[in-house]
C-alpha cells in the first residue's frame, strides 16, 4: 500500500536558534487548493451580479431623491390649486351677489358643477382621495373658462346698464341739513299729518342748485305750491323736481349735464323758510330720493326736523 504523500513546513527564528517542523498531509493541501479554486470561480461568477446590484442601488438612491423632490413639488402644486379653487369659489359668490338684484334670468346659465376637493378615492383617484394632477388641472381650467365667460357676460350687461346708471339722479343737488324727510309727517299748516313727496334740504337763499344727473328741462316756471319750480327729465321714466327756488338758470328743452348749476334756492311758494324741496318721480309717482342718492351725505347733510 502506497504511503500518503506529506508536505513539511519548516519555520526558523531569525536568530536560527530553533526550527519548527510542521507536517501537513497532501490531501489537506489538495482540498485547500480545490476550495480556493472553487471560491475564485464562484467569485468570478457572482462579482458581475454584485457590481450590477451596487450600480442599481446607487441609481435607486438617485431616483428616490428625485422622486422625493418631485413629490414635494406636486404637493406644492396641489396646495396652490386648492388656493386657486378657493379664490374662484369667491368669484362665484361675488358674481351671485352682483346678479341677484337683476333676477336669475339676467345672469349666465350655470352648469352647477363644482371643482371640488379631496374626498373618498374614486376610480380615478388615489388612495388619499386626491385626484390625479392632470384631471384636477383640466377641471380647474374648465372652471376658469366658465368664470371668464361669466365675467364677460357681466361686462356686457354692465355696459348696457351703465347708460341707465349714469342717468340716475345719484348726487345731492344742494348740501345742507334734511329738515323734513320723505313720507308721512306732521303738517306745518294743519294739526293732522300729511304725505311729503320729497325731502326738504335747508339752504340759505341763493345757494347753487346742481343737476344730480344729465337730462332735459321739461318745466321751468311757477307752481301753485312750490313757487318757482324746475323739473328735469333724466330718461327711463325718471324725473327730478326742485321747488321754492329764487331763480332759474335754465329753460324748457335745454339739456343739462351732471353738476351744472340749474337754479338758486329760495323761499317762494308755500314755504315756511329758505330751503329746497327735492323730489324724484318714477313713472309720475314720487319715490324716496335717498334710494337714488349714492353720494355720501357729508357733514353738512344731517337729518333734522322742522320747516317744509
Amino acid at each position: 500500500m502506497a504511503k500518503s504523500r506529506q508536505f513539511n513546513l519548516l519555520m526558523v527564528r531569525d536568530d536560527g536558534s530553533r526550527v519548527v517542523r510542521l507536517s501537513v498531509p497532501g490531501w489537506v493541501i489538495g482540498t485547500m487548493a480545490g476550495g480556493l479554486a472553487i471560491t475564485l470561480v464562484g467569485l468570478g461568477v457572482i462579482y458581475p451580479d454584485y457590481a450590477s446590484l451596487r450600480h442599481q442601488r446607487s441609481t435607486f438612491a438617485a431616483l428616490a431623491s428625485r422622486l422625493h423632490t418631485q413629490q414635494s413639488l406636486l404637493d406644492a402644486a396641489q396646495s396652490r390649486m386648492r388656493e386657486i379653487r378657493g379664490e374662484i369659489d369667491s368669484w362665484r359668490d361675488l358674481h351671485a351677489k352682483i346678479w341677484e338684484p337683476f333676477g336669475p334670468e339676467a345672469g349666465p346659465a350655470r352648469s352647477g358643477t363644482g371643482i371640488g376637493g379631496g374626498g373618498a378615492a374614486g376610480p380615478t383617484g388615489t388612495e388619499d382621495g386626491r385626484a390625479p394632477v392632470k384631471e384636477d388641472m383640466d377641471r380647474l381650467l374648465g372652471t376658469v373658462k366658465e368664470e371668464g365667460a361669466s365675467i364677460r357676460s357681466l361686462e356686457r350687461f354692465l355696459g348696457r346698464a351703465s347708460r341707465v346708471l349714469a342717468s340716475l339722479p345719484s348726487r345731492w343737488p344742494v348740501r345742507g341739513p334734511v329738515n323734513s324727510d320723505f313720507g308721512e309727517r306732521r303738517s306745518p299748516w294743519a294739526p293732522n299729518s300729511e304725505f311729503h313727496s320729497g325731502i326738504d334740504i335747508g339752504a340759505p337763499v341763493g345757494t347753487l342748485v346742481k343737476a344730480p344727473a344729465p337730462g332735459v328741462v321739461v318745466f321751468a316756471g311757477q307752481h301753485p305750491e312750490y313757487g318757482i319750480t324746475l323739473i328735469i327729465d333724466h330718461g327711463n321714466d325718471t324725473r327730478s323736481l326742485y321747488g321754492h327756488l329764487s331763480r332759474l338758470n335754465v329753460t324748457v328743452n335745454q339739456p343739462v349735464r351732471r353738476g351744472d348749476t340749474v337754479a338758486l334756492t329760495g323761499n317762494t311758494g308755500r314755504s315756511s323758510g329758505p330751503h329746497l324741496h327735492y323730489e324724484i318721480q318714477v313713472k309720475g309717482q314720487p319715490v324716496n330720493p335717498h334710494s337714488y342718492i349714492w353720494e355720501e351725505p357729508g357733514p353738512a347733510v344731517a337729518k333734522a326736523s322742522g320747516r317744509r
